[in-house]
């Protein structure tokens, strides 16, 4: 199964294990110190970004390529959804008409085909960035447990490519999130929407890892990039 027909399909479900998610915006919003009037959002989801935005916004542009997530995105004539893959080129030649006092990814570019061309792309639309992308340290102890690899980037990756393309403040922040049972912890990895393993595990392989994982939480690291407003 795709990462969007995932999303989709967990999109009812969603908004009661994206925890981290909610912090990781409540960290990205807290570096803004202006209050951008004309907002793009590249994976918005089903609205989480916008729905911490305490400032009034003349435009909202969201993006995103799962159709359930954009069903429960909050609607007004302020707010324009789009349902398009921020892989392709169209998506971003259709942007470049539009102008942007900020542009906002919020767990989401961690999915990128190609993050280098990505970076390329949003650099073109000419306006401050707070992204925050989930790196190869989130569920490090899973997978190694596991025996298998992360499908995200490192950290270190993502601070050299974005290096190329902005001027930016880079940092890299961890979380913890607890659970009362190894397998409340394992559906919150199913239905949250944010994995790193390349590798899916059979049923005999799942069940030896919810016996034999040590520890009572998951980890996540999630870089933050940010550029100064204009």
């Amino acid at each position: 199964m795709n990462v969007s027909s995932e999303f989709s399909k967990r999109a009812l479900e969603y908004g009661s294990y994206n925890i981290i998610q909610n912090m990781v915006i409540e960290k990205l919003l807290s570096h803004i110190n202006t209050k951008p009037k004309n907002i793009l959002d590249i994976g918005c989801g089903s609205g989480a970004l916008l729905g911490a935005i305490d400032w009034e916004y003349e435009y909202f542009c969201g993006v995103d390529f799962a159709k359930g997530m954009l069903e429960l995105h909050p609607k007004s004539q302020k707010i324009e959804l789009i349902y398009a893959d921020f892989n392709k080129d169209e998506l971003f030649d259709n942007m470049l008409t539009y102008i942007f006092d900020f542009v906002f990814s919020a767990s989401a570019l961690q999915w990128a085909d190609d993050l280098d061309r990505l970076f390329s792309k949003i650099k073109k639309l000419n306006a401050p960035i707070a992204l925050a992308i989930f790196t190869a340290g989130t569920f490090q102890s899973i997978n190694e447990t596991a025996s298998i690899s992360s499908i995200l980037k490192s950290a270190d990756e993502v601070k050299e490519i974005q290096k190329k393309y902005f001027d930016a403040s880079f940092e890299v922040v961890n979380y913890k999130l607890e659970f009362e049972s190894t397998r409340d912890m394992f559906q919150y990895i199913k239905r949250s929407g944010v994995s790193g393993s390349r590798k899916i595990l059979n049923y005999k392989e799942s069940k030896r890892l919810l016996r034999e994982y040590p520890l009572n939480y998951l980890e996540f690291e999630v870089a933050f990039i940010y550029t100064p407003s204009k």
